[in-house]
């Protein structure tokens, strides 16, 4: 699974000149790399709507957000909403800029995993530590009390985590792939001791992922594939990583 993340990023004229980088550089080689996604700004999920369609592309689109059930007010996006414009693959909760810039807490985090569970939306759930919680050892610590929140929950198929150092978001830094891999396999622990259905994640990494550093990622045991950010603005870049993700499963 390969997610790009827009954040807040895009225009009609950029949308255009990423599908024809895209298209141009995206090797079909006839091997499933699993789920290709792409979460623009919710103004534009109509505008990439229509160039997949235009294009045949296999890309499912993906929403930033989606608000809970008892938070629906101005400038929210609700998950009829979401399903009625052809969003019905998957949306990021609980990205480490909401948790920080809108205040979301795990228990407003948990709210919006449990309205798309009941809307069948796949939740990608961000969780990660910062580099001070990195620096004294906690990141377990930490993981496990945002997880926390799927507690006793009946997860989808395809609910997904998607571990992101903050201290790595949009900084260049990167951990070493073999501590990543080593905290996926945790992370698949953890959801698989405490959910209901005992279910097993997917478990994406994401924080300054690049075509130049995603192979040293994606080729460890437990990193089921990217949460990509910047490197994701450009429809060659992107495709260079799922060509690479591609290249790995083959």
């Amino acid at each position: 699974m390969i997610i790009a993340n827009w954040k807040c990023n895009g225009s009609k004229a950029m949308i255009d000149d990423w599908f024809n980088s895209y298209r141009k550089t995206i090797q079909n080689k006839g091997f499933d790399a699993g789920i290709i996604g792409i979460a623009p700004p919710s103004i534009f999920l109509n505008e990439l709507d229509l160039h997949i369609k235009k294009y045949d592309m296999d890309i499912d689109l993906c929403s930033q957000d989606i608000s809970g059930s008892v938070r629906r007010c101005t400038g929210a996006i609700s998950s009829d909403m979401l399903k009625d414009n052809n969003t019905f693959g998957y949306c990021i909760v609980g990205h480490s800029e909401r948790r920080a810039l809108y205040k979301e807490d795990n228990e407003i985090i948990q709210d919006k995993v449990f309205e798309c569970l009941s809307s069948d939306i796949n939740p990608i759930i961000c969780i990660g530590e910062s580099e001070e919680e990195n620096n004294l050892g906690k990141t377990e610590e930490i993981l496990k009390e945002q997880l926390n929140i799927l507690r006793n929950v009946s997860l989808s198929d395809s609910t997904t985590i998607a571990y992101e150092p903050i201290w790595a978001i949009g900084t260049g830094k990167t951990p070493d792939p073999k501590d990543v891999n080593e905290i996926h396999k945790f992370i698949k622990d953890v959801v698989q001791s405490i959910s209901a259905n005992s279910r097993v994640p997917l478990v994406l990494y994401g924080g300054s992922v690049s075509k130049e550093n995603a192979e040293s990622f994606l080729k460890e045991e437990y990193v089921d594939g990217a949460l990509i950010g910047g490197a994701s603005l450009d429809g060659k870049n992107f495709a260079e990583i799922i060509n690479t993700m591609r290249n790995i499963k083959c």
